[in-house]
């Protein structure tokens, strides 16, 4: 690393000697950077998380195109009048329909959903209903004439003691017969709430939009005065697509909290370190007997906040400006990466500050002090940013976009950070220090260090480490994974109370559907054959509560139209039976009136309620298979076992089809990031060890200074069994990072201790401890903004790196500095 700080070294001293230029053209990229950086956006769909290329994003893309992809809008209507929540709905949907948005050149809405036309479906449910339905329903009336003819046998007697199984088609066909044909407006039971769906034009990804959506329709609804239709009536509006901005505006509110949290505790706590380090160094320099007073060194505590904040910020601007051309959005996990590279990038600030602080002192010019801190502190600077960056561009390789973006928007940022640190900071230091003597040091050489201390206990702190490391790996199968998503989503009370609110409208058991697009009909119906027999086989695929298509039960050929208008004739003559044809019975009742149709009808006479979940975006009958799961899709687990039992059909043909839905790429997403997640830190680990062995040219140094990361991650492993805390898809993206950070305070201590001599540990303990003390500490402040915001994955990854770095900190200062002194004491250490 000392020949890449050669090769540089006549940056360094055109900065020394131009310190304006070099501030000027810096802050003018930074503002040409910055231009572009206050444009990124916080993408949170997490499709986007997946590679391009992956076959559920791209079959969710197709679904989209064909289907629209649309998140409607609920309107939730409330009084005691039925009539008079159904005359203001009216009107809503007429003024809704009407309200314009000039930036779309558009209406806001493009269609809704309120009145259903059940009267057609009544009169012939039958001829919708699936062949299996028909077949059940006639099975089931065939038993009930059976039954009724025993019973009429005056010689039929019940035993009464005898256990049959329950019959359960009436249940059946009343599900059925309720999905064909429900209430005609969606209602309460007690008729009075009432919800009206609406369909908006723009995409849920244009917070602009939806931000303008919500003010405008607020206006409408104060506008129209609910209270005139009647004294009682309350209207709310909302759901997904409102909790949707409400997820977005959180998590920016998070960002900018956190960023405020973090950057101001860094800010204050680089103030007073080195406002006592500096003070200490004057103090001891001149004797207590120097020009400047107290005060005066009280009134530049903000000096070493510029000189090291103000090319952090610089590198910042210049990373998140590269961001923008190269990737275009943030992702929730990118998005906290400012103050999180905040953290880090000050590490190396910290530093060359420090160490330039301690030349200055000791007598050098601030020219020498420059030029020994680039040379010294500069290479385990040089191998810590490049060793860290390495470490955070490896995850770039990965297909999960959440650790590929995360890699390369922090690795980018830590070696900008390292350019700003080691060719912006000198320049600055020229201005305050020898220019402006804004940082007063005294000139006299401070007493030099004397004396041999050795680090206490040392094999004491060895064995006690190892021991407890052990232990660790031994319990290591406690480490469990967070897989409930919905313990990793912010809770919004808003939404909650909403849907609660709404929620007392029936509606479908069904939810969360996948979608396979066919392109013909032979392939639905070859298609759900195939998901029909995995939902029968229990011990293949748990998972699948019901498959259905228009096509299913919509006839299309003359001998489909045939052989059903045969089964509904069938019925009717069962219903005529003598023992049925007077019985008085709900079902039968509805049956009776299911069972006119006598001639096939077209298609287009099918009402909208019926078939617009089977009808393109342009209005045409599409060939969609609807899979729906039998289990919750909260649950990590239970998700992944449903993408596994439906991600992929393949036809006889070998044509394969890939099923679609947001919970699919979810669960797509989880499972990638399982696989990759080992595969990461495997290869995140071999290449810290090969880039140390490179830099230290030596095996036994390469390993000393690789054992505190190793100990130090394995101790953040016993604290979390402790207490209970689990890996999740938020916090397994720090892991990688943890090993890139961690390594930092091992290379510095190593380096320095290698410089200094045997017997200098306790001296470099004084010094580069401090410094790597304050380094990770502000890196952990960093992150520690994190442990504030509302978002439960974002607060995850802050605890993860606060106790990981942590614990790489722990193990710097005390399990290293025994490792080293037992060694020496072993005469085992070799330079």
């Amino acid at each position: 690393m000392s020949k890449f700080l050669t090769l540089f070294k006549p940056i360094l001293k055109f900065n020394y000697s131009h310190p304006y230029w070099v501030i000027f053209v810096s802050l003018i990229i930074a503002v040409v950077s910055g231009y572009y950086a206050i444009q990124l956006r916080i993408d949170t769909d997490i499709a986007n998380l997946l590679p391009e290329d992956n076959p559920n994003v791209l079959a969710l893309e197709k679904l989209k195109e064909t289907v629209g992809g649309e998140t409607e809008m609920q309107v939730v209507i409330s009084s005691p009048s039925f009539e008079a929540n159904k005359a203001f709905a009216k009107d809503l949907i007429e003024r809704s329909l009407e309200l314009y948005y000039p930036r779309y050149e558009d209406n806001y809405f493009k269609r809704a959903e309120f009145r259903r036309e059940t009267e057609f479906t009544k009169n012939n449910a039958l001829y919708l209903a699936s062949d299996a339905e028909l077949n059940d329903i006639i099975s089931w009336l065939e038993d009930e004439i059976e039954q009724a003819k025993e019973e009429a046998n005056p010689f039929y007697f019940d035993l009464g003691d005898e256990e049959e199984e329950e019959d359960t088609r009436a249940d059946s066909f009343e599900e059925s017969y309720n999905t064909l044909v429900p209430t005609e407006y969606p209602v309460s039971e007690d008729s009075t709430i009432m919800v009206v769906k609406f369909f908006p034009t723009g995409s849920k990804s244009d917070i602009q939009y939806l931000e303008d959506m919500f003010a405008a329709y607020e206006n409408l609804l104060a506008s129209m005065e609910p209270a005139s239709y009647h004294p009682e009536m309350e209207v709310r509006f909302g759901g997904r697509l409102k909790r949707h901005l409400e997820e977005l505006t959180s998590i920016m509110d998070d960002v900018i909290g956190s960023f405020a949290t973090g950057i101001s505790s860094v800010i204050l706590l680089v103030m007073f370190y080195f406002f006592i380090k500096k003070y200490l160094h004057y103090r001891k320099g001149t004797r207590g007997n120097g020009e400047y007073s107290f005060w005066s060194h009280v009134v530049r505590m903000p000096v070493p906040v510029l000189v090291i904040g103000i090319p952090l910020l610089i590198s910042l601007v210049w990373t998140f400006g590269i961001t923008y051309f190269y990737l275009g959005m943030l992702n929730t996990m990118t998005s906290v990466l400012f103050v999180i590279l905040f953290g880090l990038g000050i590490d190396y600030g910290i530093h060359f500050y420090a160490r330039y602080i301690e030349l200055r002192s000791a007598g050098m010019s601030p020219y020498e002090a420059i030029m020994t801190t680039n040379r010294k502190t500069g290479e385990a600077i040089v191998v810590s940013a490049f060793t860290t960056a390495a470490a955070l561009y490896i995850l770039m390789f990965a297909d999960f976009r959440g650790f590929s973006e995360f890699g390369f928007i922090s690795g980018t940022g830590i070696l900008l950070a390292l350019f700003g640190m080691l060719y912006i900071m000198p320049a600055l230091l020229v201005i305050l220090d020898e220019r402006l003597n804004w940082i007063l040091l005294s000139d006299d050489k401070k007493e030099e260090y004397s004396g041999v201390h050795r680090y206490p206990f040392a094999r004491t702190i060895v064995t006690v480490g190892l021991v407890a490391s052990a232990v660790v790996v031994g319990f290591s199968g406690n480490l469990s994974f967070q897989y409930d998503f919905g313990e990793l989503e912010p809770s919004f009370p808003e939404y909650e109370e909403f849907r609660s609110f709404a929620g007392q409208v029936e509606t479908s058991n069904k939810r969360n559907p996948a979608y396979i697009v066919a392109d013909n009909d032979e392939q639905v119906q070859e298609i759900t054959d195939i998901l029909n027999e995995r939902a029968r086989t229990d011990t293949t695929s748990p998972t699948i509560e019901s498959v259905e298509t228009l096509q299913e039960r919509y006839p299309s050929t003359e001998e489909e139209v045939k052989e059903k208008l045969q089964k509904i004739a069938k019925v009717r003559e069962l219903l005529q039976d003598p023992f049925l044809v007077d019985r008085e019975d709900k079902e039968l009742d509805k049956l009776r009136q299911a069972a006119q149709t006598t001639e096939p009808f077209g298609i287009d006479q099918i009402p909208d309620y019926l078939k617009s979940r089977f009808v393109t975006k342009d209005g045409e009958v599409g060939r969609f298979v609807i899979i729906y799961p039998s289990v919750g899709l909260s649950d990590g687990r239970q998700s992944i076992a449903f993408k596994d039992d439906i991600s992929v059909v393949t036809l006889d043909s070998g044509e394969k089809f890939y099923a679609a839905s947001t919970s699919i790429v979810a669960a797509s997403m989880l499972d990638l990031m399982r696989t990759e997640s080992p595969y990461m830190v495997a290869a995140t680990f071999i290449f810290i060890y090969f880039f140390m062995l490179f830099s230290f040219r030596s095996f036994r140094w390469s390993l000393i200074a690789m054992l505190p990361l190793l100990v130090g991650l394995l101790w953040l492993f016993g604290i979390m069994m402790i207490f209970d805390l689990q890996f999740n898809f938020y916090n397994l993206v720090v892991l990688p990072a943890i090993l890139g950070i961690g390594e930092d305070s091992g290379v510095h201590l190593a380096h320095r201790y290698r410089e200094e001599g045997k017997n200098s540990m306790w001296q470099v303990l004084s010094s580069t401890g401090q410094h790597v003390t304050m380094g990770s500490v502000t890196t952990m402040l960093g992150f520690a903004g994190l442990l504030f915001t509302n978002h439960p994955g974002l607060q995850s990854i802050g605890v993860i790196a606060v106790l990981g770095i942590g614990m790489t900190l722990l193990t710097s200062v005390t399990f290293l500095p025994a490792l080293i002194q037992w060694l020496e004491d072993k005469d085992w250490i070799r330079f």
